[in-house]
């Protein structure tokens, strides 16, 4: 998949050009409705679709202290995107500047970049440019005046439920992991970072690897059976996510810490794809770190008898 950062360089794609433009949190089905739209449509006439998209988050940059969580950081975003066969991705660097562009002046930028703009297509209710004052209606009319053609992707249901970020958002956050499922399209999953913790997993027979979450939404506190995707294969383990009350004084930020069945390597730095398959228990203090270690033993035979 070919990555841009800059509108300027869709002109280097052969034309017509048809654009499927949104935030894409989480790419679920509502989101993919508007990526296989586009591409349906490119294909049929013969043309280039390209994704469009925007990093960071706008609410991050407008509305920082409310910003949700996301279901998917950029890195993730991207992987979600190629999966689904995408040959181009734009992505728009969201900033206070670009916040404050017209709509008009973000389609003329458009307009004049590719050769020729054919299509754009979003979900029905997306909005754009300063003070979300563009529209589905807005798009219509310009592209009248541009001569492209606009469409507005109806909402996707699932479930008799319509399918939105914040309704799946919604869903992990109390660990319906099947309601999210339904919506998304696929098993939810979080991409972190392999990042230093403070070893104790190793001191104690069970070593961890500390995952750096990107700001992505977390399901309940607890322990879970899961697996971890890398680029060289998929791995079985059981993840501990909360404050570790056992082993922590104080308040203490959540941590997400997943340790790997018959795994000896070191991984720091790299990327690992979780996948929650089965809550085990709540979080739970224990009286010492002996207590801790038998319970853990428990966590990890029933997490290797669940994932098989």
């Amino acid at each position: 998949m070919e990555i841009f950062h800059s509108i300027p360089e869709l002109s280097r794609l052969n034309g017509p050009l048809f654009l499927a433009i949104g935030v894409f949190d989480g790419v679920h089905r509502g989101h993919q409705a508007v990526i296989s739209t586009s591409a349906d449509h490119a294909l049929a006439a013969k043309g280039t679709p390209v994704v469009v998209t925007f990093d960071p988050h706008p609410e991050k940059v407008l509305r920082p202290q409310s910003a949700p969580r996301l279901l998917s950081a950029t890195q993730h975003k991207i992987a979600l995107i190629q999966a689904l066969g995408v040959g181009h991705l734009l992505i728009i660097n969201f900033d206070k500047q670009f916040a404050g562009t017209e709509p008009e002046n973000f389609v003329d930028q458009l307009v004049t970049n590719s050769k020729p703009l054919r299509e754009i297509c979003v979900g029905h209710e997306w909005s754009f440019g300063k003070n979300r004052r563009g529209n589905l209606e807005l798009l219509k009319t310009l592209g009248a005046k541009f001569n492209f053609g606009v469409v507005g992707v109806p909402p996707i249901k699932a479930n008799d439920e319509v399918v939105s970020s914040t309704a799946i958002r919604q869903a992990i956050e109390r660990g319906d992991f099947a309601r999210a499922a339904a919506m998304l399209g696929r098993e939810y999953t979080i991409l972190g970072t392999v990042t230093h913790g403070d070893n104790l997993g190793k001191k104690i027979g069970f070593p961890t690897a500390n995952l750096s979450a990107h700001n992505e939404q977390f399901p309940p506190d607890g322990v879970y059976a899961a697996t971890a995707r890398m680029t060289d294969g998929v791995y079985r383990g059981v993840v501990n996510l909360g404050v570790r009350p056992t082993v922590t004084k104080g308040k203490s930020e959540r941590v997400l810490e997943m340790h790997l069945f018959d795994f000896d390597r070191d991984i720091y730095g790299r990327d690992v794809e979780v996948r929650f398959v089965k809550f085990l228990r709540p979080e739970s203090k224990f009286e010492n770190i002996e207590a801790l270690v038998a319970q853990i033993g428990r966590d990890v035979e029933k997490a290797r008898k669940l994932i098989g």
